[in-house]
């Protein structure tokens, strides 16, 4: 057993803290603690331009990526002698931690710099640091290895006028390895956030090795960000304009936001020009307006929202939102500030977004609306989903042939840009569908009789249903947020039914599920009805095809006068013969059909509700509206 005494205690001094446990300050020694030197040196040229000290910050990689050059045009970093200290201030900022100018009050007003020792980490850990100051006329330069000078500060000459801070430096090796280096897209893309958040700043870019020279230059700021964010995803907004805030207090709160049809939220968020990638107490703020600001419009409109109940998850689906606030005296989660920690920024942050919010709300009531709608169905595809991830499993196009529906006589396509599915009712006419179609490109399930009405039913239910499970077995790319469109085998999926009451509602069955349970498909355009004929018009030597009664009398009276017409109806698709039903409805140079499309998302909602919902009251009342427009023969009594 060894000793352990007075001589086992040692005191690490200066910055050797730094170097024997770089994580500490840095996160780590890898690619994100390399980059994270750079953001050091970055910030506290941001700073001076957040303070109105500077407007242009130069970034260059060196050749072999494996040092940079940050340069600004601010006030420069003082160089006077510290009489407590008998050193140069710049001396004693890159090699004392918790030495700087931020911890006074007169300064800088706001910064993302606090702790005083992001320059001195990035002077501990680099092989090789030269700092260039350049301020009252005058040129001051002092090199430095591995946090310790190699030299006493120097005058080099005179400025005549330019002014401002050039730092080099190189990552030590010893500390990182000798093959790590500076990602340039990693690089470019943190600069340019930074443009985006501070509107009069210009961020020259250079990498010699690319030959790429690039000033980063955003005067339309979060508003510019914000459309780039939505545009790279590829997702649309669902609002024209985003909502916007720019509250000049303290704390001083900029927000650019927008609902898009994306499956997931991104929220970005910056204290003080820093990205916090882990939130905080802004964060926090943020998402509880959100919350409160819908559901306070969704109370105020009165609209009733039934069978599903709203998440703030689902609130925030497909949100898309800049955040930016600045703050006095920002309390970071570490050196790497990944985190802003401030308790009292969450309740002014919340009650400025949420009052601005909802007023928008309210003044835009359409879009208010659609984006109701949109969360609406992000809640159903939730419940949805939970239910499915115990009861359905999902396979790619290839092998989820291994586990078919029985019933399903699949296409020998499997491309599903040429393969379509039909969801034929009963066994009658889906026998005539498979004699008549393609069997290259087109698959025929049969459905017996009317399937389950999922309105009305649980997502379990829906699930549990074989028709419903046999449709969605079929299409093979699952429902509710387990839903890959990827996976999707059939590029347009046909609900083929018996042209009469029966049939119409059978149809509007199948509607409802899957716009309750696959409403991607729906909104993409991948479902349609097709259009059977009810008679057949036998005239002369022509045939004519009736979809409905309205369709026969028009036909019929276009007839010549002479022509006796032979008129045949047809009570259900199995009295069709093969070659009538592909003449009519399933070839696609001769079909008609009609592509499923909702344009007005919360009315749709409400009519699904209404009239296939649990609550008969406003199905009464429709019957009553409508009973008039019925013929006798459409009445089933």
């Amino acid at each position: 057993m060894s000793a352990y005494g007075t001589e086992d205690i040692t005191v690490l001094e200066g910055l050797e803290p730094v170097r024997q446990r770089p994580a500490m300050y840095i996160g780590d020694t890898a690619k994100r603690g390399y980059h994270h030197l750079l953001w050091e040196i970055v910030d506290n040229c941001v700073d001076e331009a957040i303070n109105g000290h500077a407007t242009t910050i130069e970034v260059e990689l060196d050749a072999d990526r494996k040092g940079a050059t940050v340069t600004d045009n601010g006030r420069g970093i003082p160089v006077g002698i510290m009489k407590k200290y008998k050193k140069p201030a710049l001396e004693l900022i890159l090699t004392t931690l918790h030495a700087g100018g931020k911890f006074g009050q007169g300064n800088y007003e706001v910064s993302g710099g606090l702790h005083g020792v992001g320059s001195s980490v990035v002077n501990a850990l680099s092989e090789s640091l030269r700092a260039d100051v350049f301020r009252d006329n005058e040129h001051w330069t002092q090199s430095y290895s591995r946090g310790k000078p190699k030299a006493k500060i120097k005058q080099v000459g005179e400025t005549r006028g330019k002014r401002g801070t050039k730092i080099y430096f190189r990552p030590d090796p010893q500390i990182f390895g000798d093959k790590m280096s500076f990602d340039p897209a990693v690089v470019r893309e943190r600069l340019e956030a930074k443009s985006y958040l501070h509107r009069g700043l210009k961020i020259v870019y250079k990498d010699p090795a690319a030959n790429v020279r690039e000033e980063l230059h955003h005067p339309g700021g979060l508003t510019e960000y914000l459309g780039s964010l939505v545009a790279d995803r590829g997702k649309k907004a669902i609002a024209p304009e985003p909502f916007l805030l720019d509250k000049e207090d303290v704390p001083r709160i900029e927000l650019a936001l927008t609902w898009t049809e994306a499956p997931e939220e991104r929220l970005l968020t910056f204290a003080n020009g820093i990205p916090t990638p882990s939130g905080g107490t802004h964060e926090a703020g943020l998402k509880s307006a959100l919350n409160r600001a819908v559901r306070s419009f969704i109370a105020a409109k009165g609209i009733t929202i039934k069978g599903v109940t709203l998440s703030a998850e689902d609130i925030r689906e497909g949100v898309v939102a800049l955040l930016s606030v600045y703050v006095r005296d920002p309390q970071f989660q570490g050196q790497t500030k990944d985190r802003l920690n401030n308790p009292e920024v969450a309740a002014p942050v919340e009650v400025a977004i949420r009052n601005a919010l909802e007023h928008w709300l309210l003044e835009n009531s359409s879009v208010a609306e659609a984006i109701v709608a949109r969360i609406i169905t992000a809640a159903r595809a939730r419940e949805a989903s939970r239910a499915a991830v115990a009861q359905v499993k999902r396979k790619t196009a290839v092998s989820h042939r291994l586990n078919l529906p029985g019933k399903l006589a699949d296409c020998s396509s499997t491309s599903p840009e040429d393969s379509e599915l039909f969801l034929v009712e009963g066994d009658s006419g889906a026998g005539t569908a498979k004699r008549g179609r393609d069997r290259k490109t087109q698959a025929i399930l049969a459905l017996r009789g009317k399937v389950l009405n999922a309105e009305r039913a649980s997502a379990k239910q829906v699930l549990g249903n074989k028709e419903l499970s046999n449709i969605v077995s079929a299409l093979g790319c699952g429902i509710g947020k387990s839903f890959d469109k990827s996976k999707l085998r059939y590029g347009k999926v046909f609900l083929l039914m018996d042209a009469d009451t029966d049939g119409h509602h059978i149809a509007t069955l199948l509607l409802t599920f899957f716009y309750r349970m696959l409403p991607d498909l729906v909104r993409d355009g991948h479902v349609f009805l097709a259009q059977p004929p009810l008679y057949r018009i036998d005239a002369a030597k022509e045939t004519h095809w009736a979809l409905d009664d309205d369709d026969r009398d028009r036909i019929l009276a276009e007839l010549p006068g002479n022509v006796k017409p032979k008129i045949s109806r047809f009570k259900g698709l199995g009295e069709m013969n093969p070659d009538e039903l592909k003449e009519t409805t399933m070839d696609p140079k001769r079909r008609r059909a009609l592509r499923v499309q909702v344009e007005d998302l919360l009315e749709a909602d409400r009519t699904l509700d209404e009239l296939m919902g649990k609550d008969p009251a406003p199905r009464y009342q429709f019957i009553m509206d409508h009973a008039p427009q019925a013929g006798a023969e459409e009445l089933d009594v």
